[in-house]
């Protein structure tokens, strides 16, 4: 697979808790990094840990990622991305958009540096026109993946 397919199936395993489907994209010693101060910043580390992790998320606050931009390399790769959840697990639905940082070891995620930060409102770039440019909006959370 290329590091985008694998980037895919791994957020389909985070948007459905499947612990096993989002192991199958993990290094064994896989490290997720998040910026400080959010909650839960520390990293994780291991891949049965971070799919588990991810799992306990998805099933608080009804998550679902989409992968709305990406440049990819063999081993590397840098996407933008969207979060559809439910603050508190209950009500509408926001966005939290943020990008990551992949790095790959024998075609599986090695390394994940997240950058954004998650707020009980929907967050987003300033006057960006995120509709007109191709990216998930409200109504439309599916994934419409650029590539360069």
């Amino acid at each position: 697979m290329t590091p985008l397919e694998v980037i895919t199936r791994y957020y389909d395993g985070c948007s459905t808790g499947d612990v096993d489907l989002m192991r199958s994209t993990l290094h064994t010693d896989v490290v997720h990094w998040f910026l400080a101060p959010n909650p839960g910043s520390a990293p994780v580390s291991g891949d049965d840990h971070l799919a588990r992790y991810w799992r306990k998320v998805q099933g608080r606050i009804d998550a679902r990622w989409v992968v709305d931009h990406a440049l990819c390399s063999d081993d590397e790769a840098v996407i933008e991305w969207s979060m559809w959840w439910r603050p508190g697990g209950t009500g509408e639905r926001v966005v939290t958009r943020g990008a990551e940082w992949f790095t790959f070891d024998d075609g599986l995620i090695r390394e994940i540096r997240s950058y954004y930060q998650q707020r009980e409102e929907s967050t987003g770039l300033d006057a960006f026109d995120y509709a007109g440019r191709g990216y998930s909006v409200p109504g439309a959370e599916s994934s419409r993946i650029h590539r360069t």
